[in-house]
C-alpha cells in the first residue's frame, strides 16, 4: 500500500477515474447494443435517431481518452453500414 501523501492521492484519483471511465464503457456498449437491435429489427428512422446520439458518445469518450481514435471511427464506421444496409430497399 502507497505510504507517501502524493501517491494516497493518486491511488485516490485513479479510483475515481477508473469508475467513471467503467460508467462511460457500460454507456457506450448499452448504446451500441440498442442502435443494433435496433437496425436488426429495421426499425430505420429510430436507428437515425439513437445514431447522433450514439456517435456523439463515442466522440466524447474519445476525445478523453476512454477509447482509442481508431476505436471510435470503427464503432462508428460499423454503426452506419449497418444502418446503410437496412435502409437500402431489397436488403
Amino acid at each position: 500500500m502507497a505510504s507517501h501523501a502524493s501517491a494516497l492521492k493518486a491511488h485516490r484519483q485513479s479510483v475515481v477515474r477508473r469508475e467513471k471511465n467503467r460508467q462511460f464503457r457500460s454507456k457506450l456498449r448499452t448504446a451500441l447494443k440498442t442502435i443494433r437491435t435496433s437496425i436488426e429489427a429495421k426499425e430505420i428512422e429510430k436507428a437515425r435517431s439513437q445514431m447522433a446520439e450514439t456517435a456523439s458518445l463515442i466522440d466524447k469518450m474519445a476525445s478523453k481518452g476512454i477509447i482509442h481514435d481508431n476505436a471510435a471511427a470503427r464503432y462508428k464506421s460499423r454503426i452506419q453500414v449497418g444502418l446503410n444496409k437496412a435502409s437500402t430497399p431489397g436488403a
